[in-house]
């Protein structure tokens, strides 16, 4: 046997490894396996350098990575789509860190020292789908701090130092607009928008967690959680044991759910109406109270805007009983409507859910349109066919004379049909008027030959005397000229 060289074969696995020289090494102190690179608890100080550019997963958790510069990974790394740093004493992340990493969808920040979310600091991460940053020190959040996170669904804040979140943010549905969780759990909140927290989408009011933060016990607060309990939304049922205020003269938090009837708030169930309306229409909101001596009254808005009694706020205006009205109704008009009624010994809420059809009421419908049409051309179909199968026109009663065509033969042959074009009469009879043979002609059953062979003339006899119809033609049952066999 001839012997292979040994050097040249460790040269060629070296190139077709992914860890060969064309990919980069895999840093000291770490594991790879495939396109996952694990350096976690590792004693780094810093992320190793160079990295492999075909790395997908990096795990740097549980390290003393106290700074994120902006020149952690020279080169740009566009397989990078997950990249976990928690547990690292992680103190500073530059604006300019995540540059390189444009195509990230989770990225772990959890457990760390971060104080502030700057400006712009995630604004590279166009494709992000998940941020965790619980567990940390944070206590601002800036307004700008998630900009251009189009595709982020989860975001986790619980366990920080915030007093304020800016949820307007998600109000309009254009920041965030895939946002389906919020975790604002464990931090220093005290009370919270409730009018702008109904007007976020369901799915996220559904997922937005509000548990363990100081808050000020309020019937709004009150109206809030007991609506998601009732609707068993899992932010509260989950949570909630969890969920507490605190009343300015009771020595603990007390639960939310717990304040229905409670002095000194004695805040009550709210109670839920449904209205429906169409494009243009002018409708009015009652709210019709069943507490004696209002102090005030004011309704909120789907979009979060307080309509009170100085005045009206748009097309929506508070008339002299408490009711709104709203003129020439618009698509962006739809959503759930609260009324807010204090009283000298007890609190209201009144929800009211406003239903916009994208039609007028006076003006044409394209769905009855659509409707109408098409019963129409059933009846016309159905007509149609009983026309045919019943009323097809005889041939002329003067016809030729000569010898009677003997009727063709009956078969069970696959051309035969009950919606030939071309009927089989029989020969007439001259001075009787002439009859349909599917009519009159007995063992036929109303069947056609249909599409097969035509009859040859006989052997005997003039062939003037017959005429053979193109089996290929079309026959309408609406035409002027007669049907000759």
């Amino acid at each position: 046997r001839t012997p292979v060289p040994l050097m040249p074969l460790l040269v060629a696995l070296a190139l077709l490894s992914p860890w060969g020289p064309a990919g980069g090494s895999c840093p000291p102190r770490c594991v790879c396996a495939s396109n996952i690179l694990s350096c976690s608890q590792a004693a780094l100080g810093s992320v190793p350098a160079p990295l492999p550019r075909f790395t997908a997963v990096l795990d740097l958790s549980h390290n003393n990575v106290t700074r994120l510069r902006a020149d952690w990974a020279p080169g740009r790394l566009a397989h990078l789509h997950a990249m976990l740093l928690s547990h690292n004493g992680l103190s500073f992340v530059s604006t300019e860190a995540f540059a390189h990493v444009p195509h990230l969808r989770h990225l772990d920040l959890s457990s760390n020292r971060l104080r502030a979310l700057e400006e712009n600091l995630f604004s590279d991460l166009t494709e992000l789908e998940v941020l965790l940053l619980y567990n940390n020190e944070i206590s601002a959040v800036d307004r700008t701090a998630f900009e251009n996170l189009a595709r982020l669904r989860k975001l986790y804040l619980g366990q920080n130092r915030i007093a304020r979140f800016p949820l307007e943010l998600l109000r309009d549905g254009s920041r965030l607009p895939q946002l389906a969780l919020l975790d604002l759990s464990a931090n220093r909140l005290r009370s919270v928008p409730v009018g702008e927290l109904q007007a976020l989408p369901a799915w996220l009011r559904d997922r937005l967690y509000l548990h363990d933060n100081p808050l000020a016990c309020d019937c709004q607060l009150f109206q809030l959680v007991a609506r998601g309990h009732r609707r068993r939304l899992s932010a509260v049922v989950d949570f909630q044991e969890e969920l507490r205020c605190s009343l300015p003269a009771a020595p603990a938090p007390v639960g939310i759910l717990a304040l229905a009837n409670r002095q000194p708030l004695n805040c009550s169930e709210a109670r839920e109406a449904v209205l429906e309306a169409h494009l243009g229409d002018s409708v009015t909101l009652g709210c019709d109270t069943r507490l004696r001596g209002v102090r005030s009254r004011h309704w909120v808005t789907p979009g979060g805007e307080r309509v009170s009694e100085e005045g009206g706020n748009g097309s929506a205006a508070l008339l002299a009983n408490g009711s709104l009205q709203l003129r020439a109704l618009r698509p962006e008009d739809a959503g759930t409507y609260a009324c807010w009624v204090a009283g000298p010994l007890l609190n209201e809420t009144l929800y009211v859910e406003l239903l916009v059809h994208n039609f007028t009421l006076h003006g044409p419908h394209d769905t009855l349109n659509t409707a109408y049409t098409t019963l129409v051309g059933c009846i016309l179909s159905v007509v149609l066919v009983l026309i045919y199968l019943y009323l097809t026109p005889c041939r002329c009663c003067c016809c030729r004379g000569g010898a009677e065509k003997p009727p063709a033969p009956r078969d069970d042959s696959i051309n035969s049909s009950v919606l030939s074009a071309t009927p089989n009469h029989a020969a007439a009879v001259p001075g009787e008027p002439c009859r349909s043979r599917s009519a009159s002609a007995a063992g036929q059953n109303g069947k056609f030959k249909v599409g097969g062979t035509p009859q040859a003339p006989p052997r005997h006899g003039p062939k003037a005397q017959r005429k053979v119809s193109d089996p290929d033609s079309v026959s309408s049952v609406f035409s002027d000229t007669p049907i000759v066999v």
